[in-house]
């Protein structure tokens, strides 16, 4: 046997123990920290530029036939795509957990250069860019000038030259990105009155910059073949691309008879400005530039944060005097301190599991051996972690809270069992031991194996769910095979060395403790004893609980995680339709005070012409506001849902603004709130004004609803706008070419981009367009001027009428249909799962025909998981009464054990139930792990009756027998699980929510199963054991013993 040879050889085992714990405190060291596991599915984005095109433009010619190829393309979910009328056009792709993103990325950039040929030449000249998406913001970082000595011109482009590249080079950084851009551009500010008196053109312009701003590549002197003789051989270098504002003022555009020359200066003002001024940042209330950095898969996240830090820290060094860096934003300190938190909750678990263990045992030298191997099966679980790839996370640390309470089970079955043996036939330690061991050595690996088997078929559950799922039944099951390893090695060795036979009966405290566990295995008895009479009453409290389960379970809100703490939430400003970037200023700025004096708030970042829900608009600002770290804010009023309530009633005061303040989504990268959000697709066709009054009317609905606290979408339709309509006629009797009026329109009144220069080693546009004071009011489009074929200048206003209409800004598609977002956040006391059933149910009535309605983000994530729970939780009884019969050769006596889980199940639900909590991913995970504990009470029982049973005891007395022998060890495993699972019940601060989630399941489980269970468990026996004789032909008499 296994375990003779670690008894005689003890220093092997503890070597073998001690290497094991080395190697998990390295791997402790090294392995990835992160919140979650590698969750996050993966993302492509697809970008373009249609320079001076609105949104319905970018729709039609860039958005349609870049999707219609994209779509379908490998392991994609949905895609997305937004066309603004700034001519932007961004296109994400959400592929399916797992998904490489490289290959990802690789596949969406064939399908996009098939549709290249079919873009304008205009996006093409700019380029379709085609990249993998960083969905985790691991920080942002500010850059500002206290004194005020640097505009955000010169900030934006000194992070973007001397950090944003040397960041993105630190391991683990998958991109950073100046969220704030005000990259360098040569900006040729034309003079249209000048220009009409000079009967000069933009494509006059164009044509004499393209022509004078170019890179020369003049070739050498002597170079081979050359002559013989040749002794020298020279570079020919020449002007080519301009560098300087003065060289482009002298471009020339056109020289005359008399030697007269007119350049560039004459009628336009350059300066080195920058590309793109739609956008502007504040940190604390100051101008400011604001950078994210973003975490690349996989990667520590605690240690890549550490190394940026250190990287700003070594360039803050070189900054010019009156530029200072700050990083309001870290996600990486919710993810340190929930784990710290877990880790706490783990050391607090060990001692009060230890301290039940040693009022049981009532020996310290007999609770030694349990002390010491539960950090060996802990910690050696870091090493496999470490080699299956996987990361250290919320999700494995509660994995190995719980298993605290599994793996001090097989070290109390070895102890008890020798120092049962030690004490009734007076064996020395090694003997008694080697003897415990013949006995044990089978039911501890049985136990271990039905564990194994309940979670096997977790592992293979897709999607997101499936990873977490995963992750946990890995982590747990790891450690339950090392803790049975150290069953069979360490803890045989340790008794051998440690245990002594007992001097007497407890005394003091211990003796009253023993005396309780008395009085109570007595009355549990009694009451066995009671029920065995009449077993039939006990199968009908089983099927009451299992109605009652079920009844709960389709009542129970349904959701997919708790919403945490995140120390930070976000606010969404959106000012009227067609408000400037400099009004949406006002308004961000005075909110941004508001928010800044509300207790519990540590700092704000802002960002101007950007909003998170609408994206990148003139009339859009984003507000973050971080909170201060959870310990110094313990108050209800100071948590984020506090903050988020005095957010509310700033919004509501704000008469100028719409202002939407929200929680972060559960997982980063999974839509953009913590709310459900519902795509609404036009599939019949139709115009942005019937599409934005259909969401309208959904969106009323479900705000009549008392589940949903706020139902919103920002789509908007009728934004003011002016249609420039053409003359087509009188142009071409004018000999006035039509596409050179609409490139007169987009190079003064929206700009065009005509080439480049080289500054500061890198390349930026050189770019013209009208001053401001010529494109401030409608009617500067008819004072423009067009050349004609003859020469001559004509006002725009004789071939054009300017009228004002309504439109979109913003067009989103969703999966090849124009669509638009509706989020719904549930109201205090219902979930997810209830705001999703709203929006369903809504739809039906306020959705008219030709609209259908897709679910993205965590909404369409937690639809995909709720039926394969389900399938998962059946699965894992299946295997696990498979493997049962297998152990115990009979087909009902696996029954008995499993239909304890029964009365697990409705502890769970009904905790659920009690706390006001919802059935989420985090309690579903508990809900698999009762089954593998509650079949381990039950096993304790069983198999003790089917040995009295085998020994001639009558059914009845054999599980009278059992119930009373087993009665302590059940009770000590179940206290001091139940015991070890408080903390996370008491948990408080970061990550508590997730705490308390799958606390509140797994402790009402286990309690309901040791209050209930085990008083069920022997009048199933004998129901079931009466059964099994019957079907055999070999039915006895219930009190006949089974060797007559």
């Amino acid at each position: 046997m296994l375990s003779t040879v670690f008894i005689s050889r003890p220093k092997l085992a503890i070597v073998i123990s001690t290497v094991l714990t080395i190697m998990g405190l390295v791997s402790y060291a090294v392995i990835p920290v992160e919140q979650f596991p590698d969750i996050t599915p993966p993302v492509v984005n697809v970008s373009a530029t249609y320079t001076g095109a609105n949104a319905e433009t970018v729709e039609a010619t860039v958005a349609a036939p870049i999707e219609a190829e994209v779509n379908g393309v490998e392991d994609m979910i949905y895609m997305s795509s937004d066309s603004t009328d700034s001519g932007n056009y961004s296109l994400a792709v959400t592929f399916g957990v797992g998904t490489d993103p490289t290959i990802a990325t690789v596949n969406v950039q064939n399908r996009v250069a098939q549709a290249t040929s079919g873009l304008p030449v205009e996006v093409t000249s700019t380029g379709v860019v085609t990249e993998k998406s960083s969905t985790s913001m691991l920080l942002v970082a500010t850059l500002f000038s206290p004194e005020g000595t640097y505009d955000e011109v010169f900030l934006s482009n000194y992070a973007s030259i001397n950090l944003k590249d040397t960041l993105a080079r630190v391991p683990g950084v998958g991109k950073a990105d100046v969220l704030t851009d005000f990259a360098y551009a040569m900006r040729i500010w034309m003079d249209p009155d000048r220009m009409t008196g000079l009967g000069v053109t933009q494509a006059d312009v164009i044509a004499a910059i393209q022509e004078q701003n170019v890179t020369v590549s003049a070739g050498q002197i002597g170079a081979p073949p050359a002559p013989e003789g040749q002794q020298f051989q020279y570079s020919v270098t020449a002007q080519g691309r301009l560098t300087t504002a003065t060289e482009f003022e002298n471009i020339i555009v056109r020289t005359g008879e008399s030697g007269s020359v007119l350049r560039l200066g004459d009628f336009a003002r350059v300066e080195l400005g920058a590309s793109f001024y739609g956008v502007s940042g504040r940190y604390q209330g100051q101008p400011a530039t604001v950078l994210a950095v973003y975490q690349a898969p996989g990667e520590n996240a605690l240690a890549v944060a550490e190394g940026v830090y250190r990287e700003l820290e070594r360039l803050s060094r070189a900054f010019p005097q009156d530029v200072e860096y700050a990083v309001p934003f870290d996600s990486t300190t919710f993810v340190q301190q929930s784990l710290n938190d877990v880790v706490t909750t783990l050391i607090l678990t060990f001692i009060l599991v230890m301290s039940v263990v040693f009022i049981f045992l009532g020996s310290a030298r007999a609770t030694v051996i349990p002390a010491v191997a539960i950090p060996v099966s802990l910690i050696g679980t870091f090493a496999f972690l470490l080699l299956m790839g996987m990361t250290l996370n919320t999700i494995s640390l509660f994995a190995l809270v719980l298993a605290i309470g599994i793996v001090v089970d097989d070290a109390i079955v070895v102890v008890e069992n020798v120092e049962r043996i030690i004490a009734d036939e007076g064996l020395s330690p090694p003997e008694a031991t080697a003897k415990a061991m013949g006995q044990i050595t089978t039911p501890v690996i049985a136990t271990t194996l039905v564990l194994l088997a309940v979670f096997v078929p977790v592992t293979f559950m897709p999607g997101i769910s499936g990873r977490l799922f995963s992750q946990f039944a890995v982590t747990i099951s790891v450690a339950v095979v090392i803790s049975s390893i150290n069953a069979l090695t360490l803890s045989p060795a340790l008794c051998a060395l440690v245990l002594r036979p007992r001097s007497g009966p407890p005394k003091g405290l211990l003796a009253v403790f023993e005396r309780a566990v008395g009085a109570t295995r007595n009355a549990y008895t009694g009451i066995v004893g009671r029920l065995l009479r009449l077993p039939i009453l006990g199968l009908a409290i089983l099927v009451g609980l299992g109605a009652s389960s079920g009844t709960m379970m389709s009542s129970l809100p349904a959701g997919f995680l708790p919403l945490e703490d995140n120390g930070y939430v976000f606010v969404d400003i959106q000012l009227p339709d067609a408000a400037t970037v400099t009004r949406t200023e006002v308004v961000s700025d005075r909110l941004n005070d508001q928010i800044r004096e509300i207790p519990g708030v540590a700092n704000t970042v802002q960002v101007n012409g950007f909003g998170l829900l609408n994206g990148q608009g003139s009339n859009s600002a984003m507000i973050i506001v971080n909170l201060e770290p959870w310990d110094e804010r313990p108050e209800e009023e100071l948590s984020a849902d506090g903050v988020l309530a005095q957010l509310y009633a700033i919004a509501a005061q704000e008469a100028s603004a719409n202002v939407i303040a929200f929680n972060p989504p559960p997982i980063s990268g999974l839509g953009v709130s913590a709310g459900v959000e519902m795509k609404v697709q036009q599939t019949g066709g139709g115009s942005a004004s019937d599409l934005s009054a259909a969401v309208n009317s959904l969106v009323y609905a479900a705000n009549q609803r008392p589940e949903i606290a706020q139902a919103y979408s920002t789509f908007s339709a009728n934004v003011p706008k002016l249609f420039v309509d053409l003359d087509r006629e009188k142009s071409r009797t004018l000999d006035v070419p039509i596409d050179d009026v609409f490139q007169t329109l987009q190079a003064h009144l929206g700009s065009i981009y005509v080439n480049d220069l080289n500054l500061f080693g890198k390349v930026y546009r050189v770019m013209i367009q009208a001053d401001s004071d010529f494109r401030s009011i409608a009617d500067d489009i008819g004072r423009l001027h067009v050349r004609t074929l003859g020469g001559e200048m004509v006002p725009l206003n004789t071939l054009v009428d300017v009228d004002t209409v309504l439109g979109p800004v913003l067009l989103n598609r969703y999966n090849l249909f124009r669509a638009a977002t509706v989020t719904a956040v549930p109201a205090p006391g219902f979930s997810t799962g209830d705001a999703i059933n709203v929006l369903q149910d809504e739809s039906v009535t306020a959705l008219p025909p030709g609209y259908a309605y897709e679910w993205t983000g965590t909404a369409q994530q937690q639809l995909d998981a709720g039926g394969t729970v389900i399938l998962v939780l059946i699965a894992a009884i299946v295997f696990g009464y498979l493997f049962l019969v297998g152990q115990y050769e009979s087909w009902t006596m696996p029954l008995v054990i499993l239909l304890s889980v029964t009365v697990a199940l409705f502890g769970a639900l009904a905790a659920v139930l009690t706390t006001g909590s919802d059935v989420n991913l985090y309690t579903q995970i508990g809900m698999i792990m009762l089954i593998g504990l509650a079949s381990k009470n039950a096993i304790l029982i069983v198999e003790f009756a089917m040995e009295q049973r085998a020994n001639g005891a009558t059914v009845r007395e054999a599980a009278m027998e059992a119930a009373k022998q087993r009665f302590r060890a059940v009770m000590m495993t179940a206290l001091s699980f139940l015991l070890g699972v408080v903390p996370l019940m008491a948990a408080s601060g970061a990550g508590a929510a997730s705490q308390k989630a799958i606390g509140v399941a797994v402790f009402g489980g286990m309690l309901a199963a040791t209050v209930i269970g085990v008083i069920l468990i022997p009048v199933l026996y004998v129901l079931f054991q009466n059964l099994r004789e019957w079907m055999k032909g070999g039915f006895r008499k219930q009190d006949q013993p089974a060797g007559e």
